[in-house]
C-alpha cells in the first residue's frame, strides 16, 4: 500500500505550483523539497521523481479502489461505477489543485503518456474485477463496460477541470446510470413471489453473465 495522500499532499501543492509557474522542466526536485519544507531525502522517500509528484493522488486511488472493490458487492456492475464515483469525489474535494495538475500534464508530453497509462490502469482493474466477480462473463463485456465506465468518468472529470465552474458528482451517476442501461444492467430485477415459476424477462443487451447472476439469485 502507499502512503496516505494526506502528509504527502504539501508537497504535491508546493510542486504543482512550482510547475505551474516556472515549467516542468526547469524545476528541481530541490526547489520542491525547498518549497514543500522537507528535505531532499524526505522527497525521495515519499516520491520517486518529479513524475510521481504530479500522479502522486492516483497511486492512492488506485490502491484504495482495489481495496473497495476487493470487499465484495452483490451487483458488480454497480460497485465498477462506484469506485468511479469515489475516484471523481476525490478531485472534486479540491478542485483548484485538480485543476492546476490538468494543466501541468497538458503542456508536458511525458506526463501526458503517464497519464495514458494511469487511465488504462483504471480501466485494468475494473476489467479484471468483473471477470472474477463474473465467472463465465464475455471477455469483450467485461473490457467493454470497463472501457465505457472511464471514458464516462474521464469526460466528465474534464468538464469539472477545464471550467471553474462547479460539476457535482450527480453528474457522473446520471451518466453512470447510462452506461448501465446501454449494457441492460441498469438496475435490479423487481423482487419476485416465492412462486415455484419464475418467469424472468431480461434485455436483449444485458450480458450473458449477468443473466446468469440474477437468475442463481432469484432461485437460489
Amino acid at each position: 500500500m502507499h502512503e496516505s495522500a494526506e502528509p504527502r499532499s504539501g508537497v504535491v501543492a508546493a510542486a504543482l505550483e512550482l510547475f505551474q509557474q516556472q515549467g516542468y522542466d526547469q524545476t528541481s526536485v530541490e526547489q520542491i523539497a525547498r518549497a514543500a519544507g522537507v528535505s531532499r531525502s524526505t522527497f525521495f522517500r515519499q516520491f520517486g521523481g518529479k513524475e510521481d509528484v504530479v500522479f502522486a493522488d492516483h497511486e492512492v486511488l488506485l490502491d484504495e479502489v482495489r481495496a473497495f472493490l476487493d470487499e465484495g458487492h452483490d451487483d458488480p456492475w454497480t460497485a465498477v461505477c462506484d469506485a468511479s464515483e469515489r475516484v471523481f469525489a476525490h478531485f472534486a474535494r479540491d478542485p483548484e489543485m485538480a485543476r492546476r495538475r490538468y494543466h501541468v500534464v497538458r503542456q508536458v508530453p511525458v506526463l501526458r503518456e503517464r497519464e495514458i497509462i494511469t487511465v488504462f490502469r483504471y480501466e485494468r482493474l475494473f476489467d479484471e474485477y468483473l471477470r472474477g466477480a463474473l465467472p463465465g462473463i464475455d471477455p469483450l463485456d467485461a473490457v467493454g463496460f470497463s472501457a465505457l465506465v472511464t471514458a464516462v468518468h474521464n469526460h466528465v472529470l474534464r468538464q469539472l477541470l477545464r471550467d471553474t465552474k462547479r460539476v457535482p458528482i450527480s453528474t457522473l451517476q446520471s451518466a453512470l446510470a447510462g452506461a448501465r442501461r446501454r449494457y441492460g444492467v441498469g438496475g435490479d430485477p423487481a423482487a419476485s413471489a416465492a412462486d415455484d415459476v419464475v418467469v424472468a424477462v431480461f434485455p436483449r443487451s444485458m450480458p450473458v453473465a449477468e443473466i446468469s447472476r440474477r437468475l442463481r439469485n432469484e432461485l437460489g
